[in-house]
């Protein structure tokens, strides 16, 4: 796993703090393509938690799994008691115990892609459901959108994740559906959107930035000046567009 992977640690409480969580309607969504109940699940990458209650609070039992020790006791402060918590990457998971469904909220990027669907497929029951979702927070307008650009340029050209496989962000099928028509390991694979409007004041886009691997790369001295420029450069309140992807794969019955 990255060094970018593991960067979170050091700002395990403003995750909490400022990323956006998960509709309900998100686990409407899972639980209607599973067609059948859920009733354990795993979780890769689980950060503090905000997908681990959405899960958990629908009476589903997560094993909610996380590398960096900082976000993991951060969930314990905020999950159920009925989850259960593991220290580990999705790479340290060894096939054993099944689930009816294992899922990753905006992670499934960070695990390395050798190997990465046949590991996933045996930790699912025959019929179990792969469920990944997530998406960019981004401004609304254009013109705001540009001023924070035109802020952030001179330190960083852009604070985006690439897609993994280089898929265009404009293309109809985006990652992993990219790779999970291909696998052979699962079928019916489904791509929707969850839309997930939100207001936020200038203060907190900026700490929501501050969680963002890219800038947590840059050095402190540039940290402090990239969020300053930019908060300068925002109006008091911003809308944000941050719709869900939600990709959604079933494990096939006749694998060995």
């Amino acid at each position: 796993m990255s060094g970018r992977a593991l960067s979170f640690g050091t700002v395990a409480a403003a995750y909490e703090r400022f990323r956006p969580g998960y509709p309900e309607s998100l686990v409407d969504l899972v639980t209607a393509y599973a067609g059948r109940p859920v009733r354990r699940a795993l979780e890769i990458g689980a950060g503090t938690g905000k997908a681990t209650r959405l899960f958990a609070g629908r009476g589903v039992h997560v094993t909610a799994t996380e590398p960096d020790t900082a976000m993991l006791e951060e969930l314990r402060r905020h999950v159920p008691s009925t989850v259960t918590t593991r220290r580990a990457a999705f790479e340290d998971l060894h096939p054993g115990e099944t689930f009816d469904l294992v899922y990753a909220a905006a992670a499934l990027h960070w695990t390395r892609p050798e190997e990465r669907w046949p590991r996933m497929a045996a930790l699912l029951a025959p019929g179990g459901v792969f469920a990944s979702f997530g998406g960019p927070v981004r401004l609304a307008d254009p013109a705001v959108a540009e001023a924070v650009r035109a802020a952030r340029q001179p330190f960083l050209e852009s604070d985006e994740v690439p897609s993994p496989d280089g898929t265009p962000t404009g293309q109809h099928l985006q990652w992993p559906g990219t790779e999970l028509v291909l696998s052979d390991w699962f079928t019916d694979v489904e791509q929707s959107v969850v839309e997930r409007p939100l207001t936020m004041s200038a203060g907190d886009f900026v700490g929501y930035l501050s969680t963002v691997s890219a800038y947590l790369e840059l050095s402190v001295p540039d940290r402090e000046q990239v969020y300053d420029r930019i908060l300068r450069a925002l109006p008091g309140t911003v809308e944000i567009s941050a719709d869900i992807t939600v990709h959604l794969a079933r494990r096939r019955d006749d694998l060995p």
